[in-house]
């Protein structure tokens, strides 16, 4: 007999926002927040709060590690893996066990109800498409951290209205309980402020980066690819809390895939623009950006920073060549002819730019599921290029350093076979007292590689100074002269802050 799900209209808590109550729960590990931030740009309803998974499934160099709850593990049959299970296909095969354990047939317009929910590193890459491991180990968070959750907070911006989905009564007391903790006589503990130590380094020179550049360039017209991502990463010191950090970076950004993960040892701070892949119904959509402009305080500036985004054919051909790779990637696991792109070169403009956004959609085939539609996409094509496997080879060729969550995904999959994903770009990494923050763009035949270095900077104007705003110490730890310079045209904001795709 399947467990039934309870849907609770929590009126306590009605008129109050997700932001305001995960901070309730923001130091418990495995709490996660998925934020709209309210952006009508995805149709920003619903914001998720879960914590306190029944099941866990982490892929830490290479090897897949599951636990779960006394009471689920028989449920679940959580048996060890062998190391060259796909993280993929093993958390498909729990999912469907939890699934099946529970009543799915809830006709609740709500997104999500329970299921799994976390998120999905670039480097996961190195297990599904034979990528050389080049820099092993190198940071604690893993590359694969989801929860199963049998509870949920989901917040309608339109209602405003708060609901608790849940299956044990028990389990969703302490939630409840948590979540109304919102007044001066709060238990929740106290939490230091965050503070950046140190002010960003870059992973490379600008010159370095002209120079990679350059060599994707050679690549390009040797016609390895017809398109490439290129990043660099930048780091800094910090002391204090992660989620005083992220609520710095939401108020200003306001973008529509935001998201806060606390697990043992990271957190992930990610104010995401762009959709990956949602499934709702059974139809499919992902979003592409491909083309950026920054924004300008000057209105006739800034539109005519947008016309020009907009009547580019350079940006037009980028973006053109994503849509046909995610076109290829959706109608592998979509029914034939279903696969259609009602939106292209549309404008979407956000705090620190303008971006050019397509639309694909299609219509999830009866024999597939939303993780195998998210396993044959990973990592989505805007963030790796065309074609994407030799794109990936060039990228862990050139760039210095992995790149951890940057690239991937976080978002759910629901127990009614309801997705919905994001691209982690403008996404911070927190460990060991490190931030870490990357930044890039596609190349193409005809790009500029002095523009390109910019336009990476202008892509997290609204990030690299807001968290370093606490910074006590102005230096800048630069490797050479020449960053140094630019790092302090940056940081005092008389240049926008270069990079992130």
């Amino acid at each position: 007999m399947s467990l039934p799900i309870f849907i609770e209209e929590c009126t306590e808590l009605e008129g109050t926002s997700a932001v305001d109550v995960f901070g309730n729960f923001q130091h418990k590990p495995w709490a996660m927040l998925l934020d709209t931030c309210n952006n009508q740009l995805s149709d920003g309803q619903y914001d998720i709060i879960v914590h306190s998974p029944v099941a866990k499934l982490v892929v830490k160099n290479k090897q897949l590690v599951e636990s779960a709850d006394a009471a689920w593990l028989s449920l679940l049959d959580i048996q060890p893996s062998t190391s060259n299970t796909c993280p993929f296909e093993r958390l498909e095969a729990i999912h469907s066990k939890f699934k099946s354990t529970v009543d799915c047939t809830s006709k609740s317009e709500l997104p999500f109800l329970c299921g799994a929910l976390g998120y999905f590193a670039y480097d996961l890459n190195i297990q599904l498409d034979g990528m050389k491991d080049n820099h092993p180990a190198q940071y604690v968070a893993p590359d694969l951290a989801v929860g199963i959750y049998d509870q949920s907070l989901i917040f309608d911006n339109k209602t405003h209205k708060v609901y608790l989905c849940y299956i044990d009564s028990e389990r969703a007391e302490e939630l409840r309980a948590t979540a109304y903790e919102l007044n001066e006589h709060s238990v929740i503990p106290k939490t230091e402020k965050f503070q950046q130590l140190t002010q960003w380094k870059a992973n490379q020179s600008e010159s370095k980066y002209h120079q990679n550049l350059q060599i994707v360039d050679d690549y390009l017209h040797a016609g390895d690819c017809y398109q490439i991502n290129y990043a660099q990463r930048f780091e800094a010191g910090y002391k204090g809390c992660e989620w005083d950090a992220y609520q710095k970076l939401r108020a200003v950004n306001k973008a529509p895939f935001s998201s806060f993960i606390r697990l043992d040892d990271n957190c992930i701070l990610s104010v995401s623009p762009e959709r990956f892949l949602q499934v709702k119904s059974g139809v499919v959509e992902t979003k592409p950006i491909k083309g950026t402009r920054k924004r300008s305080q000057n209105s006739e500036e800034d539109k005519k920073l947008s016309d020009e985004l907009l009547n580019s054919e350079k940006d037009k051909a980028e973006n053109l060549m994503i849509v046909d790779l995610l076109r290829n990637d959706l109608s592998k696991h979509c029914e034939p002819h279903s696969v259609v792109v009602p939106a292209l070169f549309k404008l979407e403009s956000y705090p620190a730019v303008h971006h050019m956004v397509s639309t694909v959609l299609g219509k999830l085939k009866a024999n597939s599921s939303p993780i195998q539609l998210l396993k044959g996409a990973f990592p989505g094509g805007s963030i790796t290029g065309a074609p994407k496997h030799r794109a990936m080879q060039i990228i862990q060729e050139l760039e210095p350093d992995k790149r951890s969550i940057y690239c991937g995904s976080i978002g759910y999959i629901g127990i009614r076979d309801d997705m919905d994903t994001s691209i982690c770009i403008r996404t911070v990494l927190a460990e060991n007292n490190h931030l870490y923050c990357w930044a890039g763009g596609g190349i193409v035949l005809d790009s500029d590689i002095a523009s390109e270095y910019q336009e990476s900077l202008d892509k997290v104007a609204k990030i690299l100074p807001i968290l370093a705003e606490t910074v006590v110490d102005a230096s800048f730890d630069a490797s050479n002269a020449e960053e140094a310079e630019r790092a302090e045209q940056v940081m005092n904001n008389k240049l926008a802050p270069h990079g992130m795709s």
